[in-house]
This record gives C-alpha cells, sequence and structure tokens, in this order.
C-alpha cells in the first residue's frame, strides 16, 4: 500500500493541506456560524451506490489534519466491494472540523473510489488472461499518488510514476533524436543500465528498427486489426509488448487475446466517474 506513515508525511499531508487551505482560505463561515465553540459530534459515511471503495485513509487524514482528536471507525477497508445504503465509516470529532472538512474528504473518497471501481470492471475482463492492467501519467494534476494507488486497489497496476521513473520514448522523443534507433541508442547510453528503454512506435517500419536497436519494452500506439496481430507477431520473443490507444472495456478482451504482454489505459484516471458517497447524520455527542 503506498499511503504508509512515510508517503503521508512526505506527499499525503501536503496534498490534502493544499485541497483544504483551497476551500478554507481563512475560515468556515458557515460552520463558525452555527457552532462558535468546539464540541464533540458524530456523523455517517453511507454509501449510495455499488462499486469498490479506496482513500479511506485519506478521508480519515482529512480530518485528522483540521482536529488531532478526530477518529474515524471504518467498517470496510480499501478494496472493498461496497453496496448502495451502506454503512461505511463512522467519523468522530470537533464538530467544525467534520463540517469545515466534510467536502474534501468526500472529494478525495470519491475520486478515489470512482477510479477503483472502474479499474476493477476492466480488470475482470482480462481475468485469466496473463496480461497485466496498467495506467498512464494520465492524472490530474497534483493528486496522481492517490490516483495510482487507487487503480492498484482495483487491480490495475501503475505504469512509471514521473518523468524521473523510466525510460519511455515517445513520438516527439523520436522526433527529437532524429529516428528510432537515435533515440534509443541515446537512451541506452544516458539511462543508468539498470533501466528497460521502452519505446513507442506507430507503424511496423518504426516496430522492425525498435526490435532491431535492441528495445526492451515496444510500445504499439493506436495500431489496429491485422497490422496490430504482425506487430505482436513480430515482437514476441524480442521484446515485451504494451498495447495503448483507446482502449474501452468492450475491446481490451480482443486486444489481450493477441497474446500482449501489457495494456495502457488512461481511461482508468481520466475518465472515471466519482462514486457516490456521502457524510450524513451529523449530531453532537
Amino acid at each position: 500500500m503506498i499511503y504508509n506513515q512515510v508517503t503521508q508525511k512526505l506527499h499525503a499531508d501536503e496534498i490534502i493541506l493544499s485541497a483544504l487551505r483551497e476551500d478554507i482560505p481563512w475560515e468556515d463561515v458557515s460552520a463558525n456560524a452555527v457552532m462558535p465553540e468546539g464540541k464533540r459530534g458524530k456523523a455517517e459515511l453511507i454509501c449510495k451506490q455499488d462499486g469498490v471503495i479506496a482513500g479511506l485513509p485519506v478521508f480519515a487524514r482529512t480530518f485528522e489534519l483540521l482536529d488531532e482528536g478526530a477518529e474515524v471507525k471504518c467498517f470496510v477497508k480499501d478494496g472493498d466491494g461496497v453496496k448502495a445504503g451502506q454503512l461505511l465509516a463512522e467519523v468522530y470529532g470537533d464538530i467544525r472540523a467534520l463540517l469545515s472538512g466534510e467536502r474534501t474528504a468526500l472529494n478525495f473518497l470519491q475520486r478515489m473510489s470512482g477510479i477503483a471501481t472502474y479499474t476493477r470492471s476492466v480488470a475482470n475482463c482480462l481475468e485469466g488472461t496473463g496480461t497485466v492492467l496498467l495506467d498512464t501519467r494520465k492524472t490530474a494534476p497534483g493528486l496522481r499518488i492517490f490516483e495510482k494507488y487507487a487503480v492498484t486497489v482495483g487491480g490495475g497496476q501503475n505504469h512509471r510514476f514521473n518523468l524521473s521513473d523510466g525510460v519511455l520514448l515517445k513520438d516527439n522523443h523520436i522526433g527529437a533524436a532524429g529516428g528510432v534507433k537515435q533515440a534509443i541508442a541515446a537512451a541506452r547510453k544516458y539511462a543508468p543500465f539498470v533501466r528497460k528503454i521502452e519505446i513507442e512506435v506507430e507503424t511496423l517500419e518504426q516496430l522492425e528498427e525498435a526490435l532491431a536497436a535492441g528495445a526492451d519494452i515496444v510500445m504499439l500506439d493506436n495500431m489496429k486489426g491485422e497490422t496490430l496481430e504482425r506487430a505482436v507477431r513480430l515482437a514476441k520473443g524480442r521484446a515485451q509488448t504494451e498495447v495503448s490507444g483507446n482502449v474501452t472495456k468492450e475491446n481490451i478482451g480482443r486486444l489481450a487475446s493477441l497474446g500482449v504482454d501489457y495494456i495502457s489505459s488512461g481511461a482508468l484516471t481520466h475518465s472515471a466517474p466519482v462514486l457516490d458517497v456521502s457524510l450524513k447524520n451529523l449530531r453532537p455527542l
């Protein structure tokens, strides 16, 4: 699980605090109006549609950053399937913190759970195929660590986290270097020897050049039909294959049937609808 104590201190708290500052630039006028003094209260986290829950630690941490005495008692864990009407957790703390943190906490939880839910539905299409489902860097700015975590909760795996994480030579890298062969040679010379070299190819000619130059992974970008089938056969035993571009639940099974090693989909993060959850029944204790 990427949301551990070290991650929390280095990354998660900073992201959550930034979101809270955006929503509470100096005060929560509504909360302070109805609750001028601190008083402990309780609210219920209720699921409003079926799905996969993800982001409960982030949800809880949001309230903890507003009230160090806040406590979230969860009745489910990340990765669990949840049903509409199900009680997911109880939240205890200063009522002002519960009121002020509600929307930010829910925004994180709904978005992460939506990604996990959609990813699970796509990953189910690959069961038994041996093909690995990957995400991409098409994430909301500032939320990548949460969104990629949600993908793993849903049953997918992470592609590189950032530009420092691995070598992936795309069309513009190839153009800058002067060609496929030149781009691979430059990457091989510059990158540490432990790094694999992945390159995006759009034609069979580019694929042949990439294989001859010793690419470790070839990304078959937006290839279709017979061209894609030929590409997979050409690369077999010479490089690992990744299919990318216009991947949907409707076509992913057919793509996997070709024997590709990986299928990456930006839709896992950029197009997943949120899962509807709500914080209800707030009352003083």
